[in-house]
């Protein structure tokens, strides 16, 4: 396997980042993958890329997209004003999940925020990921509080 190649995402990108998206269980029952891609991801994406704060990714194995996932840094006050890295959205293609790829992503992504002087790195999971949940506290991710959430 040759190495993977992490980068910030293009919109040429969009299409496979949709399509990793509706890659499980919950993606696909909520993403909309009909030919064509919904302007909707269109103008996410383009929110994303305008925002200094923001960074849709992409990861490529032998020149092929095989994980996506958005990185959001994040300033705060508490903790003495520190910045937050926040993950969201992490894929990885089904066919490669368990081969270590997801690791080296995720450890990218820190590498990211570092850069940036971010002291946390957060993010969520649903609990009916169990698989996902091992894997980030494989990574040192400690499950440290409640989440909420509130659909509008």
């Amino acid at each position: 396997m040759n190495e993977l190649l992490c980068r910030e995402a293009a919109i040429d990108d969009l299409h496979h980042i949709v399509a990793l998206l509706a890659d499980d269980a919950l993606g696909k029952s909520r993403e909309v993958t009909t030919s064509g891609i919904d302007v909707r991801y269109i103008n996410a994406f383009h929110a994303i890329d305008a925002s200094p704060d923001q960074m849709q990714t992409v990861a490529e194995l032998d020149g092929k997209i095989v994980g996506c996932m958005q990185l959001s840094f994040l300033p705060g006050l508490s903790f003495h004003g520190r910045w937050r890295g926040q993950i969201e959205s992490v894929r990885i293609a089904s066919g490669l999940r368990g081969t270590g790829l997801g690791r080296q992503y995720v450890a990218w992504a820190i590498g990211r925020f570092r850069e940036r002087d971010c002291g946390l790195v957060q993010l969520n999971s649903y609990k009916s990921r169990a698989d996902a949940v091992r894997f980030y506290e494989s990574l040192g991710f400690e499950a440290t509080h409640e989440g909420f959430k509130l659909a509008l």
